[in-house]
């Protein structure tokens, strides 16, 4: 009996299935069942097989079939991929060509370059075939092609590219300014007196006052600065504590945020009420503040997002729009202002011109002090910045790594601070600069002295025995004097002293428990050393007296001459330095004065002289014309002003002397 072959059996198999593969031969080889022969009604072999054709056509099927899956699945996980990282469809936009480059160019090299090799060595399924080989390596050409040109324009991008220079020197227009003309003398009870760092601190510490949302919300970390109502605050919104917090809370938002008043260091949680805040950083989804506004504005490229509150304490989220002026991505600066409602979702594009004016951080404060340290590095051209450097200069570095600037309120807006210095990042400062973040108006000021690190130290150098550290300083007017201002802290972070530093004249540095109390003992410490004030009619530091003139005494101190006098029935003892008051030297004892001057606890300076000197002598006989019976006294007065005069005269010698020498 003869057996089956395992070719017979397969097709038995395939008939028993329902695939009709013909009858009386081997559909596989084309031969007959017995002879050798070729199979098929005529006989011929040159025909193929029903299921060669039947299973060709399958197989040719089931892969046009894949390759559309394939492409399907590709854009489906491109559409999420797009979704979930939002990079703006902008060819300006690095994130627009990072996401390009490894979801559409990447795999297009790959595919490409895997079906040139099949053709060309006729593996798999794929045969030899030339012509097919060259058309998809020219095909994985183009991606690489893509990438090139993205290449150029960041090279075109770079500075030392001919004429880039120029253009970056004249992004932020920078006017130069007289400080004491153009900075007006700063009420101390609107001065910040704590930074970011004890802002946030103070902020996180209120979140006991809703127990109810304690175990569900943060603070989030943004704490922007800004001006709220006349004063100058930092606000930051509560965010979900988690993936699970957010499941359980999305449907109420976020109930309040946080507020801490930078200059009576007052902190408190706002209840939003019937209009919590539904678009957030910390919303996974849809209602993400980034994802929210990107998809809403595809092509535009948003810088940082900052949260503000308006004068009604309404939140809103300002999204300020990049504009590359240079190359492909290069001279980056602020186009637009899209301002989302933190409640609603609802958008307003706005050019930068058009925002209203409590809207405080339309450029970032990085940016700005980026662009004008461009303007100092290349206002002279890239070779200047590079070899011989002639008046180039940089915003100052900070301290930990981070920038080196702060915040003043001026003209109801937010400037940037930070000093500026040589290229070689030395410890002067050449002047320093302000920067109006919603308008990006810029002003230089000339003025030499220490930079704002080594003002810290010398702050520190004041209270080491407490070990207190300062914070970076604010730049204040003091009496037409450029002034760092910071605030003295224990290792807790909490601020416990005050610190006011002469920029010019780092040596001089007064602190005190309150600000008042320090700006007291500052004025009294310029005006010791001889530093001419402008007091600007400040009542509250500035007082005016008269009275006889019971001592007098020379001195010098620090090499500097000094008159100390006491009058009678009066306590103080008044400095009176030189040669700021020369005026002084002709006075003596038993004389009347007035002046005013600034008042102290140790001893009170000396300000400004008033009115002619009254001799005792003058001072006898009009005391007498008043009262005939007063002659005794009046004589008494006279003999007293016989030595009151030589006092001074000598007085006047020595202050000549010294003067001298």
């Amino acid at each position: 009996m003869k057996q089956t072959s395992g070719i017979d059996a397969l097709l038995e198999a395939l008939r028993q299935s329902g695939v009709d593969v013909g009858s009386g031969g081997n559909p596989f080889t084309g031969k007959g069942p017995d002879d050798g022969s070729d199979g098929g009604a005529s006989g011929g072999g040159d025909r193929p097989s029903r299921v060669e054709v039947s299973f060709g056509d399958k197989f040719a099927a089931w892969g046009k079939k894949a390759i559309v899956i394939a492409i399907i699945a590709i854009l489906i996980v491109a559409a999420v991929a797009y979704w979930w990282f939002h990079p703006p469809i902008n060819i300006h936009s690095t994130d627009t060509w990072m996401f390009i480059a490894i979801f559409i160019l990447l795999p297009l090299f790959l595919f490409f370059s895997a079906r040139s090799y099949a053709y060309k060595k006729g593996t798999g399924r794929y045969e030899y075939n030339e012509k097919k080989a060259k058309t998809f390596k020219i095909a994985s050409y183009l991606p690489v092609i893509v990438v090139l040109v993205g290449i150029v324009g960041a090279v075109a991008s770079l500075s030392f590219f001919p004429g880039n220079a120029e253009k970056y020197a004249s992004i932020l227009q920078t006017t130069d300014d007289e400080f004491a003309q153009d900075i007006k003398e700063v009420d101390y009870t609107q001065i910040p007196v704590i930074d970011r760092d004890s802002a946030v601190l103070l902020g996180n510490r209120t979140m006991g006052s809703i127990p109810e949302y304690v175990s569900q919300f943060e603070i989030s970390p943004l704490y922007s600065q800004i001006n709220y109502q006349g004063n100058p605050v930092r606000v930051s919104p509560l965010g979900y504590a988690d993936l699970f917090k957010w499941l359980a809370n999305r449907e109420q938002g976020i109930p309040a945020y946080a507020l801490v008043n930078m200059t009576t260091q007052d902190a408190e949680i706002v209840r939003l009420g019937d209009n919590p805040i539904r678009y957030s950083q910390s919303e996974p989804l849809a209602r993400n503040i980034d994802r929210h506004v990107q998809l809403k504005y595809p092509f535009y490229m948003f810088d940082q997002f900052a949260f503000e509150i308006d004068d009604d304490g309404k939140p809103w989220w300002i999204c300020p729009v990049q504009d590359r002026t240079i190359g492909l991505f290069g001279g980056k600066t602020i186009q637009r202002v899209v301002m989302c409602d933190a409640t609603t979702g609802e958008c307003t594009d706005l050019a930068v011109e058009e925002v209203p004016q409590w809207v405080d951080r339309v450029y970032p404060a990085d940016l700005l002090v980026e662009q004008y340290n461009w303007y100092g590095a290349y206002k002279d051209g890239w070779i200047n910045s590079w070899l011989g450097q002639q008046g180039v200069v940089q915003t100052t570095p900070g301290t930990n790594g981070q920038l080196g600037y702060n915040y003043i309120a001026k003209d109801d807006d937010v400037w940037v601070y930070s000093g500026v210095t040589s290229a070689t990042a030395d410890n002067s400062i050449v002047g320093f600069v302000l920067v109006n973040q919603r308008t990006a108006e810029s002003h230089f000021y000339e003025v030499a002295g220490a930079t704002e690190d080594s003002a810290m130290r010398s702050a520190e150098g004041q209270v080491q025995h407490l070990g207190y550290n300062a914070t970076f300083p604010l730049l204040i007017n003091i009496s037409g004097q450029p002034t760092y201002f910071m605030a003295l802290k224990d290792n807790a972070g909490l601020v416990k002293m005050f610190a006011m530093l002469d920029i010019q004249r780092y040596q001089n540095v007064a602190v005190g428990n309150t600000v008042e109390e320090t700006q007291q003992a500052y004025k009294t410490l310029l005006a010791t050393n001889g530093v001419e004030l402008a007091d600007e009619g400040d009542e509250s530091i500035v007082t005016k007296t008269s009275g006889t003139i019971e001592r007098i005494v020379a001195a010098v101190v620090d090499g500097n001459s000094h008159f100390y006098v006491k009058l009678v029935d009066d306590t103080n003892l008044y400095d009176f330095a030189l040669p700021r008051l020369m005026g002084i030297v002709a006075y003596a004892e038993g004389d009347e004065i007035t002046f005013n001057y600034l008042d102290s606890d140790g001893v009170c300076v000396a300000e400004e002289i008033i009115g002619e000197r009254v001799s005792s002598e003058a001072a006898a006989a009009a005391a007498k014309a008043a009262n005939p019976s007063s002659a005794d006294e009046g004589a008494q007065g006279a003999a007293g002003a016989t030595g009151g005069d030589a006092a001074a005269a000598a007085g006047a010698d020595a202050a000549g002397s010294e003067a001298a020498a």
